[in-house]
């Protein structure tokens, strides 16, 4: 049976992406985004606080290109894409491990940006 890896997350951006370019030109970009659970009070009258997650998302290529022209800090965005772990060796020669969502999909659910421009009067 054929088994799935899929993720799907909506949240906000913390920063701006950070955009290189690898052999041959092609764009990567990578956005920490931050996803939230809201707190609760339990039955118990128990306080559950706020929680949030932070992601790292890779975006290649075109898509990459498009998380540079119009992705920002502050933006809420939808991202689909898969789970890729991997590790490496630190300048201490500590083995790290990182969990990243690399994305195959991108939605734009407003941003700050767009807030101002639609508080902007229309011009005809």
């Amino acid at each position: 049976m054929p088994s799935i890896n899929k993720v799907i997350l909506l949240g906000h951006v913390g920063k701006d992406p950070d955009v290189r370019y690898v052999d041959q030109g092609v764009a990567v970009a990578q956005v920490r985004l931050a996803t939230s659970e809201r707190g609760y009070t339990l039955p118990g009258g128990t306080q559950v606080p706020e929680r949030t997650e932070w992601h790292n998302i890779i975006f290649w290529r075109q898509l990459a290109e498009t998380v540079e022209k119009y992705v920002h800090k502050g933006d809420f965005i939808y991202v689909e894409g898969k789970i890729q772990s991997r590790s490496y060796e630190d300048k201490q020669g500590i083995t790290r491990y990182v969990t990243e969502i690399w994305a195959d999909q991108l939605k734009f659910f407003g941003s700050s940006r767009q807030n101002e421009e639609a508080a902007q009067p229309q011009r005809d």
